[in-house]
């Protein structure tokens, strides 16, 4: 990246390891520069709550408000009826209106954590596309809008090519998803004078699609800037884990269980990650990036702290390393955990983890627990359990062991002194 910003919006996108790509950075930056300049990212109301793949993209609308510039977080009540096909080997299941309505007010929760929604000139909208796809005429979308997109050149798309080349159907209620997307940046452009898209690199068709039908249609100058689609080191999907997503609400995912999700990062990413999803001074993130050995866990909690500060408040976020530490590093009982003690004479000859989970209170029969482990709900210090049969002895309860049933029930087994 050799372009040199004058706008502090897109500076810090280069410096923190946001950008991927930008259809025009001059432009852009010319615009960033001349005024407040509204930008969008488009969330389908596909569940309830989004997760931390997601995160990349909130930041990215946090910091164009706190550069002094409009975030605009438009919910695909419309779209979400279609679903993106977007790299996915398989038609996305249909919801019903109802669901999708609930969906998306389970996700604002989320965003006005991270942005402020008010009437100042950098406050942010909250928009629904269904306001303008819902009622739109098919004959006249399709003279007005459709005869603008060459099907050549959709079928080019990565999104759709690598569909077809694994010979995997794609509907053409699917195959429309692109030309609605494109449609809304137009609308948002045309209504409430939106200059820039934002969304992950495999977005990059589609933004630049609604750049050249708003160019068409309305003769009008917008963006497009990609994020790139991040992978941790060790090759893991950002945000997904052996338990599943790892989620934003705190409904579905306890502060302290997102809090270890951030503290349990492999080592190479903690410099990265730092700039991505906390706002340290970036010199501050590499150093701490840097460090090593037992060093590099401090730089971890750190981490944790701040990700966690930003979604669940200051107090969550100190309750939740508060219970860490004494669990994991005094060797504490944890005030927020039940505690299973153990005699040396009753694990003399091991202890399977199924018994473990039972005498916990975690299951409420050996079933049960088999049940639990088999079905892939149960994790022993933050690790998924796929052996009901694994056995635990003195030496593994020389430090605490955490045992996790679902997102929100866990237990401490401790070894009597």
């Amino acid at each position: 990246m050799t372009y040199h910003p004058k706008s502090e919006f897109l500076r810090v996108m280069i410096e923190r390891g946001f950008l991927a790509d930008c259809t025009d950075y001059q432009g852009l930056d010319e615009a960033l520069v001349a005024g407040v300049v509204p930008g969008y990212i488009g969330f389908d109301a596909t569940a309830t709550s989004l997760h931390v793949g997601s995160l990349m993209q909130i930041m990215t609308l946090r910091w164009l408000q706190k550069t002094g510039h409009k975030p605009i977080t438009l919910m695909g009540g419309g779209t979400t009826k279609v679903g993106d096909p977007s790299f996915r080997a398989d038609e996305r299941p249909l919801l019903t209106p109802e669901q999708i309505d609930a969906n998306i007010a389970g996700i604002k929760k989320v965003f006005a954590t991270y942005i402020s929604y008010d009437d100042s000139p950098t406050g942010a909208l909250m928009l629904n596309n269904a306001e303008w796809l819902d009622n739109l005429n098919y004959l006249d979308f399709l003279r007005d809008i459709g005869r603008h997109f060459s099907v050549n050149r959709m079928l080019s798309f990565e999104s759709v090519k690598s569909r077809l080349d694994r010979e995997q159907s794609l509907s053409f209620l699917e195959f429309n998803y692109m030309i609605l997307q494109a449609y809304d940046f137009l609308e948002l452009n045309r209504r409430y004078g939106c200059l820039v898209q934002f969304g992950g690199s495999d977005q990059w068709g589609n933004i630049v699609n609604g750049i050249d039908l708003t160019r068409r249609v309305l003769d009008h100058e917008i963006y497009g800037m990609t994020t790139p689609l991040l992978t941790k080191s060790d090759g893991t999907k950002m945000g997904k884990t052996a338990s599943g997503a790892t989620w934003l609400d705190a409904d579905l995912l306890s502060p302290y269980e997102f809090w270890q999700f951030w503290r349990n990062m492999p080592d190479a990413d903690v410099g990265r990650f730092l700039k991505l999803y906390t706002e340290l001074p970036v010199a501050e993130c590499d150093r701490l990036g840097a460090l090593e050995g037992a060093e590099i866990n401090e730089a971890k909690i750190v981490l944790a702290r701040e990700v966690t500060t930003l979604l669940h408040g200051a107090e969550a976020a100190a309750a939740a390393e508060a219970t860490a530490r004494e669990v994991f590093e005094k060797g504490g009982m944890g005030e927020d955990l039940p505690t299973l003690t153990l005699s040396a004479a009753e694990i003399a000859e091991g202890i399977s983890v199924a018994q473990l989970i039972t005498r916990s209170g975690l299951a409420k029969s050996g079933k049960d627990a088999k049940r639990l482990i088999a079905e892939g709900g149960a994790r022993m210090n933050d690790a998924a359990l796929t052996d009901a049969g694994l056995m635990i002895g003195a030496a593994d309860l020389a430090q605490p062991i955490k045992l996790s049933a679902g997102k929100k029930r866990h237990a401490l087994v401790v070894l009597a002194d």
